[in-house]
């Protein structure tokens, strides 16, 4: 067997495999191998001439999003929203959390496309693809000044993330809730700090993500978790007490996702298996299998967020019982388009 690289602290991805349009790779130096020297961050201007963005997918849950930023610093192994760097000539491994595209304008085009006649309002997803409150936000606030615009249009807004960074803008989000404004999604994958910081490298700690759900929940701020992703084999068994845990700290709902590993994430996360858990490594990846039809990945709507199968199922089962353990509620919030205004105009009545 070879010998793997051993990766670099604080990244999760020690390769940067060449991208599925083009054929160019990155080969670390043996210095950055053997000393396991970490890449620098890079931060780009993303000159992006609109800020909405629009899907009709019956998964996520959302018609409409916002991304301040592309690629994450979080540095998740498994994140699904690897691949849109190589759009970008990019690689989906290293490059993906240590080139950072800042998009300056966000606010200022949200606040132009809010404006327009033709737009509907709905709900406005924030994190749809990469985290908003990745370490990039504490420099450039460019989510904070986004949810700025927003409430000036009182448009709601959902949000998911992995950072306890969501707190700083308590003030913000409790104004939002007055009027059935905001939901916020706190995603804890594991309670095992090891795990987290091989798996998600530059996430908040688990207790610092649960202490994020009580604040949030002690401001009036209605709050769930997302179990995302359920790793099989590696995270599944911590979901009743990942509910539990949030529940204990005021989240009123719980939703979950299974893993799925698109395009090149399933060689660069089968690599990080062989890095760090080596004896799980063929569990793990059979068990995606058995919830894949056979496969690392699969492109059918609701399939691919719960796979299918006895697996999947057992999944879903255990799920649900720690959900109502917990004392979750079903539907725990509707967000209302109702008090959306145009600044200088008179408020729409959708009613």
């Amino acid at each position: 067997m070879s010998a793997m690289m051993p990766g670099f602290k604080g990244r999760g991805s020690a390769e940067n495999p060449g991208n599925r349009f083009d054929k160019i790779d990155f080969v670390p130096s043996e210095e950055e191998i053997s000393q396991g020297l970490s890449p620098s961050t890079t931060f780009y201007k993303d000159t992006t001439k609109s800020i909405i963005t629009y899907n009709d997918s019956p998964d996520v849950g959302f018609n409409a999003g916002i991304n301040p930023y592309r690629g994450c610093e979080h540095g998740c192994i498994y994140c699904y929203a690897r691949p849109t760097h190589e759009y970008l000539g990019l690689s989906l491994g290293l490059d993906f959390e240590t080139k950072i595209f800042i998009k300056e304008r966000a606010p200022i085009l949200l606040r132009k496309e809010l404006s327009a006649r033709k737009y509907q309002p709905e709900t406005i997803a924030m994190s749809g693809n990469t985290d908003c409150y990745q370490p990039a936000e504490r420099k450039f606030c460019l989510t904070r000044s986004c949810l700025k615009v927003l409430l000036e249009f009182q448009n709601p807004v959902g949000i998911a993330t992995k950072n306890y960074l969501v707190t700083r803008d308590l003030d913000i989000l409790a104004e939002f809730a007055k009027w059935n404004g905001v939901l916020v999604a706190v995603s804890i994958t594991t309670l095992d700090t090891k795990v987290r910081s091989l798996m998600e490298p530059r996430t908040s700690e688990p207790k610092l993500r649960l202490k994020a759900i009580e604040e949030l929940s002690k401001a009036g701020i209605p709050v769930m978790v997302l179990v995302a992703p359920v790793v099989p084999g590696l995270t599944d068994h911590e979901i009743p007490n990942i509910i539990q845990r949030a529940s204990d700290a005021g989240a009123k709902g719980a939703g979950y996702v299974m893993l799925r590993l698109p395009y090149g994430v399933s060689d660069i996360f089968s690599k990080w298996l062989s890095r760090h858990f080596p004896d799980r490594k063929d569990k793990v990846l059979n068990r995606i299998r058995s919830i894949r039809g056979g496969d690392l990945n699969s492109k059918e709507f609701h399939d691919r967020m719960k796979g299918k199968g006895v697996y999947a199922n057992q999944v879903k089962d255990m799920f649900e019982v720690a959900k109502r353990k917990a004392g979750m509620q079903e539907n725990m919030v509707h967000l209302s388009t109702e008090h959306f205004k145009r600044p200088g105009g008179t408020q729409l009545n959708l009613l």
